[in-house]
């Protein structure tokens, strides 16, 4: 038997076996996040939220998916029907397609490749395309405004996120993930964590991630008051679950880039406590806590006032943080703490 996984036919086993495992993951996770954003919500209304399907309805986000499924599948008449099939598929494969380089814990990743930064960079920037071909191929002004808005705003934040992760990639001198988490394994623990020496950068990626992932206050191509919902008007039943999968998929892993880049990943805080696993789980939900926390406490900002702060801001922000940290890290300032690359991590 162990013979047959050295194959090709069992090598291939095994990377589906890996990639079945990659999505049992998310979309597991994708309904406790449903559920703990419901949940969150409540309690800030001081609302019950989801008590029904379930035990502490904890079913409830089943029950729903099951609804969608089971709808009727409206598609308008004047709309190109091939591309706005595709546009809900293609939002959700993406989103799931990042986490394939995504390490959980040392050697839990399935794709341990050199430039992983890249890709998950490469993949958002393709996601927008979901987005621009759902408003599209409705043949409506409402929902093509609103995936207008929504391509405008996803490529501005990118550009911020970008310049963010080069500083750390410059600490580190990687753009592997499990190196740049090995980089922040010092005897320090919490201290020795990416969050310090990138300190101002941790609070531009998170506002930046909110913009990316179009949540609250900046969810501006979904404004109900302004589009009727944005580019996802005219889709119901499983197409419209697609678009929202999509959505959460790519929240958590904005949640994943946080803990890898700056929190230490799978890393435990305290030196002598073990690593593993359920250190990356538990900040992960952490950060999830924060987006639904934002989302409950939150107004929305104008649309103007979003455009602005990213590029008159955050743009030139992160870019001078960028030449900040070249200098630090090529004199190694402090014994090499920007410079993790020269000290061995």
């Amino acid at each position: 038997m162990a013979e047959f996984f050295t194959t090709p036919l069992g090598i291939l086993v095994i990377i589906f076996a890996q990639c079945l495992a990659v999505l049992g993951f998310v979309m597991v996770s994708l309904l406790f996040l449903v559920y703990g954003d419901r949940k969150i919500w409540a309690a800030v209304q001081m609302r019950r939220g989801p008590n029904v399907v379930g035990t502490w309805g904890l079913l409830q986000t089943v029950a729903d998916a099951l609804k969608y499924v089971v709808k009727e599948v409206v598609v308008p008449a004047g709309a190109d029907k091939t591309v706005f099939m595709l546009a809900p598929m293609t939002s959700f494969v993406l989103a799931v397609l990042a986490w394939a380089v995504i390490p959980m814990n040392e050697g839990w990743v399935l794709s341990d490749i050199n430039v992983a930064v890249l890709f998950v960079f490469a993949i958002s920037s393709l996601e927008v395309y979901g987005v621009i071909m759902g408003g599209w191929a409705s043949n409506s002004k409402y929902p093509f405004l609103g995936s207008l808005r929504s391509a405008a705003q996803m490529i501005s934040y990118e550009v911020s996120l970008g310049l963010i992760i080069i500083g750390v990639i410059i600490s580190t001198g990687s753009l592997n993930f499990s190196e740049i988490v090995r980089a922040q394994d010092t005897d320090f623990g919490f201290f020795g964590w990416y969050w310090l020496p990138h300190f101002p950068m941790v609070f531009l990626f998170f506002i930046s991630a909110l913009a990316e992932t179009n949540r609250p206050p900046f969810d501006l191509p979904e404004a109900e008051s302004e589009l009727v919902a944005g580019y996802q008007v005219e889709y119901s039943s499983t197409p419209f679950l697609l678009f929202m999968a999509g959505e959460y998929i790519a929240i958590f892993l904005m949640c994943a880039l946080m803990s890898l880049l700056f929190f230490g990943g799978w890393l435990s805080p305290i030196p002598g406590l073990p690593d593993g696993v359920l250190w990356m789980i538990g900040k992960m939900a952490f950060f999830f806590f924060i987006f639904a926390m934002v989302k409950a406490i939150t107004p929305r900002y104008r649309y103007d006032q979003l455009m602005r702060i990213g590029w008159k801001v955050f743009l030139p922000m992160s870019l001078g943080w960028v030449v900040i940290v070249s200098f630090l890290a090529k004199f190694e300032v402090l014994g090499g703490f920007w410079a993790r690359w020269a000290i061995g991590g």
